[in-house]
């Protein structure tokens, strides 16, 4: 819910509300008790949403999405079909995430010496990045603010901003400009 504090004769009183969330789950969809789903998200066929998990407003879930108890969503982000965003994943607003794309989060996994959540890496995907159908994101690893990883890549290393990397492993092959259009030098926003 939402908290105030206002002012009554001289004292600090808080005041709640309740704040109903607006958004669409397909019948086929799980959304647990406890995951935040901002207002206008659209959440598709056999997606499942764990607690913890959090969404900004107007993200669009595609069919067969999971979502991690400790995975977040900026607003407007866009999850095509067949992700997980796995704990450790964080989307700042308005990135587009490809289908089939992959996400890790333990650097050498082992069946018979399972990783404990506290010690799963953190992946960030800043605002505005681009990651194309059926790329490996290997855990651990920033991508930079309007970033393109071309379908298919194996990212190992950080990308910078505004940077387009492809290949196995992905490397910088150019840059992009805000609206995502090649450009010939690096953009200097950052």
């Amino acid at each position: 819910g939402e908290r105030r504090v206002a002012e009554e004769a001289g004292r600090a009183v808080v005041v709640e509300k309740e704040v109903k969330k607006e958004y669409f789950a397909h019948a086929t969809a799980v959304v647990d008790a406890g995951a935040v789903i901002g207002s206008g998200c659209k959440i598709w066929h056999f997606s499942h949403v764990m607690p913890g998990a959090t969404l900004g407003d107007h993200c669009s879930l595609g069919q067969n999405v999971y979502v991690a108890s400790s995975a977040s969503l900026g607003a407007r982000c866009r999850v095509q079909n067949n992700v997980s965003l796995y704990d450790g994943v964080s989307l700042a607003d308005d990135v587009f995430i490809g289908p089939s794309a992959v996400f890790t989060n333990v650097k050498r996994p082992r069946a018979d010496h399972p990783t404990p959540p506290e010690a799963f890496a953190r992946t960030t995907v800043e605002a505005g990045a681009t990651v194309g159908a059926n790329a490996t994101i290997v855990c651990g690893v920033t991508l930079g603010r309007r970033c393109v990883v071309g379908a298919g890549s194996v990212v190992t290393k950080d990308v910078p901003p505004y940077g387009v990397v492809y290949g196995n492993p992905a490397t910088l092959r150019g840059w992009v400009g805000e609206d995502g259009e090649p450009v010939e030098e690096r953009p200097s926003k950052e």
